[in-house]
């Protein structure tokens, strides 16, 4: 079977106030690389393991029953639709990619469940039948029912585009229009206490060209501020969103509607809307982010804390926070063409997102600390399991992210070996990336063309590559090649033509703002996107929190295909401050703990608690170099 329509997750090709549009998931195939890897592992162990669970915990169940196919009561959270929803998604794009006929039937057989157990008026939500009937839309703050609606119409439109499939995307429309008639220009104020319709609002403006759905987009963001989402920080309900300040409340709320609101302005261009964006990611970036991209760094709410308030043992870090992030800056991107938003994608999805799923796929982490003393573990599902099939959908679309169109030309985003049949205008830009990234720094693109062809090609340097080579058909470019944009390479192209860059991947040590305190005196350690950590596994013979890194410590890399699915591990020599006192008391008279030397070994943040359970840090108490200290 065929893809119907282009499989884009953020569909901006006719959004006037966007600056690129994406390249289809179907256009871009990940070879044998670091990603092939991990989405192959998406593809058979991940979604096929997480319907098992689906079914296992009764959520498809609860359609089920819904639809008068089953007997007894609703099983779980109010909101557990909008797992198999996300689930259906992430189907649908691995669907885009390479057609299953297994996969396939699986999904229309869920989408029959589904669309069994709507309504007559098009409402769809499996906890509000029966008993609980008559308390639809009543507690917008609480019930999740937006939510979960969203999540409704944004997997029928993946599907609808992967597939053609008409019998979802129409029963996610008759919600749609439901929604319409309860909370559109005739009906009552409406605000989800969860952002998420707002996003869907607009794709669904963007797939039928209805504009209903975007001015219902708009007025859920608009209502913010005035009480119906519950009035409060968390539900980020305290004031106008154009009034906002900071990102503040529950992580994950305050990004969707960050997304939904980035969506908005796209279609537009309300200048109000971008201004509000732009502060608050500024505020994000700069004061409210772990070294990982990691986001919401309270478990009370699940929140943003204070500016600097990024505790480490004690960070939340959700992985649903990192995939919404990762998100909301695709959205950024679209709209403005700026690499900072990739560079933060780039972190997020290496570090953050990754470190979600478990190497074999099918175990996943809801927190994500940043220091562990070995009691944290990933789970193979949860009562609130919003985080599984989160991080399935986003990596199942990775493809659709790796390259985007301007009028211009084509920009390449991201890096990992790949083939690429890009459309561009009237002709198709054949591109095959081959490298080891993010392991080394080398990427080769080679472009097939049927005939030549005036554009440009727009290389994202990243911004922790301070060091970054271009060369054209073996002559190296002249240009200023600036860490954190994109590098454009203008002219006619020619079938054949080979463009190498050569990313300086050197070990980097990593300080932080000193207001924030935890991190005071620490460093961590980084190397191309990924963030690194020490785990006690790997280092016998010492505690890890006792680890102390000497400035000037030279480090060196080494490549280990036997360890964690393989892995590029930083090694080095440090010292030892051992503080076995702490095990049999909380306080003493100062007494300068002796050190030692030692060698240690640190691997990939993502790839830690996949073994026996041991200590684990990310920020490492740091020495000065001997001639800095002053007398």
């Amino acid at each position: 079977m065929e893809t119907v329509l282009p499989t884009r997750i953020v569909d901006t090709s006719n959004s006037p106030y966007a600056k690129l549009r994406p390249v289809p998931i179907e256009e871009v195939e990940l070879k044998h690389g670091f990603w092939a890897k991990r989405l192959k592992r998406i593809r058979e162990v991940t979604v096929p393991s997480q319907y098992e669970l689906l079914e296992k915990t009764g959520r498809i169940y609860n359609f089920r029953r819904a639809a008068g196919r089953e007997k007894g009561g609703f099983q779980g959270l109010v909101f557990n639709d909008s797992d198999v929803y996300k689930w259906v998604e992430a189907a649908g794009f691995l669907l885009a990619s390479r057609f299953d006929e297994k996969l396939h039937s699986l999904v229309e057989k869920v989408v029959d469940d589904i669309c069994a157990a709507q309504d007559e008026d098009g409402y769809l939500n499996t906890f509000f039948t029966f008993g609980n009937k008559a308390k639809r839309w009543s507690n917008l703050a609480r019930d999740h029912e937006l939510y979960c609606a969203g999540h409704l119409i944004q997997a029928a439109i993946a599907l609808h585009r992967a597939t053609g499939d008409q019998k979802l995307f129409n029963a996610a429309v008759r919600f749609a229009n439901h929604i319409l008639r309860v909370f559109g220009p005739d009906g009552k104020p409406g605000a989800p206490g969860h952002p998420e319709i707002e996003m869907a609002m607009v794709e669904l403006y963007r797939e039928t060209g209805d504009p209903a759905y975007l001015s219902m987009a708009r007025k859920f963001i608009d209502n913010r501020g005035r009480g119906i989402a519950g009035g409060d920080v968390n539900r980020i309900d305290h004031k106008p969103f154009k009034e906002l300040e900071e990102i503040v409340g529950h992580a994950v709320r305050s990004l969707y509607l960050n997304s939904g609101a980035t969506d908005l302005y796209m279609e537009t261009g309300d200048k109000e809307v971008w201004s509000v964006l732009e502060r608050l990611w500024n505020n994000m970036v700069k004061c409210k982010m772990y070294v990982t991209g990691g986001v919401g760094s309270r478990y009370d709410g699940e929140a943003f804390g204070l500016n600097y308030e990024l505790p480490s043992a004690q960070a939340y870090a959700e992985t649903c926070a990192s995939v919404a992030n990762f998100m909301w800056n695709w959205r950024m991107f679209l709209a403005s063409g700026e690499a900072k938003y990739v560079d933060v994608m780039e972190l997020t999805l290496y570090n953050g997102v990754l470190a979600g799923i478990s190497l074999d796929g099918e175990e996943y982490f809801y927190v994500n600390p940043l220091a562990s003393r070995g009691n944290h573990r990933r789970r193979k599902w949860f009562e609130c399991a919003c985080c599984p099939p989160n991080v399935a959908r986003l990596l199942a679309g990775l493809p659709g992210y790796f390259y985007s169109i301007s009028e211009e030309g084509v920009w390449v985003n991201l890096y990992d070996q790949n083939e690429a049949r890009i459309r561009f205008k009237d002709d198709v830009v054949e591109i095959a990336q081959t490298t080891d990234y993010p392991w080394d720094g080398k990427v080769e693109i080679l472009l097939g063309l049927k005939r030549e062809l005036a554009f440009s090609i727009n290389l994202r340097i990243p911004a922790w590559s301070n060091r970054t080579e271009v060369s054209l058909n073996g002559s190296r470019v002249n240009g200023d090649v600036k860490p954190g944009s994109y590098f454009r390479l203008d002219r006619t192209w020619s079938n054949g033509d080979r463009i190498r860059v050569n990313f300086q991947m050197e070990v980097r040590k990593i300080s932080c703002n000193p207001l924030v305190y935890e991190n005071t005196g620490r460093i961590s350690l980084g190397r191309g996107p990924l963030v690194y950590c020490i785990e006690g596994v790997d280092n016998p013979g010492f505690d890890v929190w006792d680890l102390l890194i000497p400035e000037d410590a030279v480090l060196s890399v080494e490549w280990i295909p036997s360890l964690l699915d393989g892995v590029m591990v930083i090694r080095g020599e440090g010292y030892v401050a051992d503080s076995d006192w702490i095990q049999d008391s909380l306080y003493r008279v100062f007494n300068p703990a002796g050190t030692r030397r030692t060698e240690f070994l640190a691997i990939p943040y993502y790839a830690w608690a996949n073994r026996d359970p041991s200590p684990m840090i990310t920020w490492v108490r740091s020495i000065p170099r001997l001639e800095n200290i002053q007398k």
